[in-house]
């Protein structure tokens, strides 16, 4: 057993309640590593970004206009990963690894049959959204090539983002930080030849020449798609070679089951129509943004790059929150489970403080990175030192609802987020978009990421979340 799986175990043999220096310390050791992990998810985002925007604000508006829908889609990709891995921890908590590898065999199985069905309604998707975003002209051909070619890739995108979730609620969080490290590298290399045409540079004092296919957009989104299915096939040969609890083999191979696809659904829904909610409300907002014009557009784009900065720490705690509470539950150790929660979400906040604080403080530098445009730089910076002030609630919100799915409650967030984003953050922009324009847009959604991270305190704090069965289905 790995160190991470150790110190799990030896918490939850615990008898009591373990002081709180020895519970922040396996925090802490499960946090850090899915920290880096996510950074080095979003670096993908931001080089592609980046890479993109020096071909000029048309370009970064093209890759703008679809990153809501793909989202939107990447939700009901994360949806599944949900489902499957807290069945994962909570079998390990319970010290079932035969179920757990049932489990994670299943969900190998699962990658090919879902993945290639939400790859084909993307596909289809591809060619009507931008005008149904209501695009200028100029940027749909651009557009749609982007978001096909990232359809193409959502069946290894699916296999990634599953196995990497797996892993990380076995307990091995630095194995998928590691390969993520990897795919940004790849991608970073591959966006060089795919994105530019050829071309001479100088290395080391020499001229040399670079082959490039110069497809510019759509060599963004090839380069990302490959690296996705390099790293993809990475994750397979982890789980059948390297030592593990969930490590599989062709000797031991499992067929669908009931009971896993049951609590799949129960978890995994809520989480869909959670994301949806939310995707559905972006993408009515980009809309809304698309009608103040091209630099609203690639302005709103490049803010919500940059605003990840912030909330990636967060996201890397929610990861070790679901690991936790997880496993603490499978154990039976509803007491400890609650610590965990609690725990983890003040850590959220304090992340997202220091994160807004940054954001605040950085604006400027962080817009400039991606455009050198100063009109779009000008209305990014604004945007972002509205949302800065709501970044420790939306801390909350995150830690708090990864905690929640680590129980099996995946209703709880799916409410409140269809709660905010339709009665506060949909509303407000409708109100506010016409007078203030992009600043009314982003004060609506500082609004709602305040008002759903109380309510997700609330949720947290009562307790109720703790009742739940995920594997009430075994009961007869």
């Amino acid at each position: 057993m790995r160190m991470e799986e150790n110190r799990i175990a030896k918490l939850l043999s615990q008898q009591g309640i373990p002081r709180l220096h020895t519970t922040l310390g396996a925090v802490l050791f499960l946090a850090w590593p899915a920290v880096v992990e996510q950074i080095m998810i979003t670096l993908v985002q931001y080089v592609d970004t980046a890479m993109v925007g020096s071909l000029g604000s048309a370009a970064t508006a093209a890759v703008g206009l679809t990153a809501s829908t793909t989202w939107l889609f990447n939700g009901f990709l994360n949806a599944a990963s949900v489902g499957f891995s807290v069945q994962v921890a909570q079998h390990l908590g319970a010290g079932r690894e035969t179920e757990a590898k049932k489990v994670t065999w299943q969900a190998l199985r699962f990658v090919g049959i879902f993945g290639a069905a939400i790859g084909l309604l993307a596909l289809a998707l591809s060619f009507p959204l931008p005008t149904l975003l209501g695009a200028e002209e100029s940027i749909r051909g651009d557009a749609s090539l982007y978001f096909r070619i990232i359809a193409c890739a959502m069946p290894f995108t699916l296999g990634a983002n599953m196995l990497s979730a797996a892993i990380r609620c076995a307990g091995d969080t630095r194995t998928p930080m590691i390969l993520n490290i990897l795919i940004n590298l790849l991608n970073i290399c591959l966006n060089f030849l795919f994105i530019y045409p050829s071309r001479k540079l100088i290395l080391f004092g020499h001229e040399c020449s670079v082959w490039g296919a110069g497809w510019g957009v759509g060599g963004a989104a090839f380069a990302s798609g490959l690296s996705t299915a390099v790293v993809f096939l990475l994750f397979v040969l982890v789980l059948f070679r390297k030592r593990s609890p969930i490590r599989i083999s062709l000797k031991e191979r499992f067929s669908f089951e009931r009971t896993c696809l049951s609590a799949v659904w129960r978890l995994g829904l809520p989480v869909a129509l959670e994301r949806a909610t939310v995707s559905v409300a972006q993408i009515i907002i980009t809309a809304v943004i698309t009608g103040i014009g091209t630099t609203a557009v690639a302005a709103n784009h490049l803010a919500v790059t940059a605003e990840s900065i912030s909330y990636l720490p967060a996201y890397g705690v929610a990861v070790a929150a679901t690991t936790l509470v997880g496993q603490a539950v499978g154990a039976g150790r509803k007491d400890l489970a609650k610590r965990f929660a609690r725990l983890v979400t003040w850590i959220g906040i304090l992340v997202m403080t220091f994160g807004g604080l940054l954001l605040f403080c950085l604006a400027p530098q962080l817009i400039r990175i991606f455009t050198s445009e100063s009109e779009v730089v000008a209305l990014g910076t604004q945007v972002l030192r509205i949302v800065a002030f709501a970044e420790p609630l939306f801390g909350a919100s995150i830690v708090a609802s990864g905690a929640l799915r680590g129980d099996g409650d995946s209703k709880g967030p799916f409410f409140i987020s269809l709660a905010t984003m339709w009665g506060v953050r949909i509303t407000l922009s409708f109100l506010l978009a016409g007078s203030l324009g992009l600043n009314g847009v982003w004060l609506a959604m500082a609004a709602e990421l305040c008002v759903r991270g109380l309510i997700f305190m609330v949720r947290l704090y009562r307790g109720r979340w703790l009742n739940i069965d995920l594997f009430q289905t075994k009961k007869s």
